[in-house]
C-alpha cells in the first residue's frame, strides 16, 4: 500500500505562486502520477499528469502557469503553480497509477482569495 502525503497548500493572493508537494512511502520512478482537485459538490478533475519518463499533460485552464515535475530519488511529485486564480481554489490531490490500482493523497487546500 503506497501513501502519498500532500504539503504545501494554503492562502494566497490572487497572482500569487505557490509549491505543492507530494511525498510516497516507496518508489514513484516506474509509475505515472498525477494532481487532481476538488471542489464542493463537484467531481475531482485531472490539473496536471507526468509519466515515468517525464511526459506532462495539463488541463487547459492550468496550462502555462503551472509546471508539474518528480524527483524520483526523493520519490517525490511537485506541482509549480504561478498567476494563481480564485478559480484555482480547490483540494489538490496526489496519485499514483501502479500498474491498475490508484492510491491518492488526503488532500492540501488552496486558498486564492483577497
Amino acid at each position: 500500500q503506497v501513501q502519498l502525503v500532500e504539503s504545501g497548500g494554503g492562502l494566497v493572493q490572487p497572482g500569487g505562486s505557490l509549491r505543492l508537494s507530494c511525498a510516497a512511502s516507496e518508489s514513484i520512478s516506474s509509475f505515472s502520477m498525477g494532481w487532481y482537485r476538488q471542489t464542493p459538490g463537484k467531481e475531482r478533475d485531472m490539473v496536471a499528469t507526468i509519466t515515468a519518463s517525464g511526459i506532462a499533460d495539463y488541463a487547459d485552464s492550468v496550462k502555462g502557469r503551472f509546471t508539474i515535475s518528480r524527483d524520483n530519488a526523493k520519490n517525490t511529485l511537485s506541482l509549480q503553480m504561478n498567476s494563481l486564480k480564485p478559480e484555482d481554489t480547490a483540494v489538490y490531490y496526489c496519485r499514483l497509477r501502479r500498474y491498475s490500482k490508484l492510491y491518492w493523497g488526503q488532500g492540501t487546500q488552496l486558498t486564492v482569495s483577497s
